[in-house]
């Protein structure tokens, strides 16, 4: 793993995190060499708190994630979105399955002008075990992936590369329970032997479409919150589309990739636990007229059974009431997948902001009636997923 280094001296790079120097105004940079063997000194913890806090946004570097393992899932990726569309069909996602292949995946009511292909840890938490068994059945259904013959090293590529992500992520936890005082293993005691992460991998093809008049052009993916703990991102060097909407001014800023480091921001799991005092931020992707774009999200997520609620250890009232992964889960992807009315959000477990509290009560209902030892079915579910449209 090469230790990367950023420039210092300039008058432009005006503030400090972690020994590095960031331009005033872009996302925090911070070095995670420190915690990668033993207890992380206290300058990174407050830098990672101040981060979670003022962003939501961040890139690290030194992560310890390995330069080759990274170039050959890269490869992989691009390998697979090149493969021709009826064979990526055959894997495609649907109603009863959140993994697989897609190209109509909506955000915020709005398709995304992009391709995608989701990956989740198995239930029975062994790659081992075939992807069709039916101990890996779970509320997001089980994996597929291309055929073996077409891509031999794509499945094994990606597992790799999934559980370095994991371990990415763990230690981020880490760090950012210590960032609320809490202790070290906090987020950890509930996410590492019952996380429900997934990877993704899309593309986005070049876009030469202008939009409607005076309007602006297709997004790749709309402004958008990620619902999760916690998101590890290899960006594209290549095609700097990722945008973070700015917590001071709401301007949007893009997010531009230092070669060899992760981007991480934090998700809506992490701002219930953490009583608001982390942030998830609203972010976006650009189309662009003639590059295409790669990248990979890892999606850092609590059990389904979990429910999430401000840490007790705190000591401040909770702004939300206990929010149930699964059921979150369930309605974000079936937003994924059509229309089904305005997206669920945390405020919508808000006590203090006025929520009318019928997820909460919705919430209670889907617990009642859902295994999460099952895939879910979207469209058979319907009614207890839309709103009616007497309560919105």
């Amino acid at each position: 793993m090469r230790r990367l280094t950023l420039p210092k001296g300039s008058s432009a790079w005006q503030r400090t995190f972690s020994s590095r120097t960031v331009p005033l105004g872009e996302v925090p940079v911070i070095d995670l060499a420190p915690a990668l063997h033993g207890e992380p000194p206290r300058q990174l913890v407050d830098d990672m708190a101040r981060a979670c806090q003022g962003w939501g946004f961040f890139q690290v570097v030194n992560h310890g994630l390995d330069d080759s393992l990274r170039s050959r899932f890269e490869v992989q990726m691009r390998d697979f979105f090149a493969l021709p569309a009826p064979t990526k069909r055959l894997i495609k996602r649907d109603g009863g399955n959140a993994r697989g292949w897609y190209d109509d995946e909506y955000t915020k009511q709005r398709r995304d002008w992009k391709q995608g292909l989701d990956v989740g840890v198995p239930a029975s938490r062994s790659w081992a075990v075939a992807d069709d068994d039916p101990s890996n059945a779970n509320l997001d259904g089980c994996n597929r992936f291309p055929p073996a013959h077409l891509l031999p090293d794509f499945r094994s590529t990606t597992v790799a590369y999934f559980e370095a992500a994991t371990r990415i992520s763990e230690k981020l936890a880490l760090v950012m329970a210590l960032g609320l005082g809490l202790p070290p293993a906090y987020f950890s005691d509930q996410l590492r032997d019952a996380h429900t992460s997934f990877l993704r991998m899309n593309y986005y093809p070049p876009c030469a479409d202008p939009g409607p008049p005076g309007g602006p052009p297709p997004l790749g993916i709309s402004p958008h919150k990620d619902a999760g703990f916690l998101t590890v991102l290899a960006q594209d060097e290549e095609c700097h589309s990722l945008q973070v909407r700015r917590r001071t001014d709401d301007e949007w800023v893009t997010v531009k990739p230092i070669p060899g480091a992760l981007t991480i921001n934090t998700g809506d799991m992490a701002q219930i636990w953490s009583n608001d005092r982390y942030y998830a931020p609203e972010h976006r992707v650009l189309t662009h007229p003639t590059k295409q774009r790669y990248s990979a999200p890892f999606f850092y997520n609590p059990s389904f059974h979990t429910r999430v609620a401000p840490s007790p250890e705190l000591g401040e009232p909770p702004r939300y009431a206990p929010c149930s992964w699964g059921y979150f889960r369930a309605q974000r992807f079936a937003g994924d997948l059509a229309d089904y009315g305005t997206e669920v959000q945390i405020s919508d477990f808000s006590t203090v902001s006025g929520s009318d509290g019928w997820h909460v009560a919705n919430q209670a209902n889907f617990l009642r009636q859902t295994d999460f030892g099952r895939p879910f079915d979207v469209e058979g579910n319907r009614t207890m997923l839309a709103r009616p449209a007497s309560s919105q």
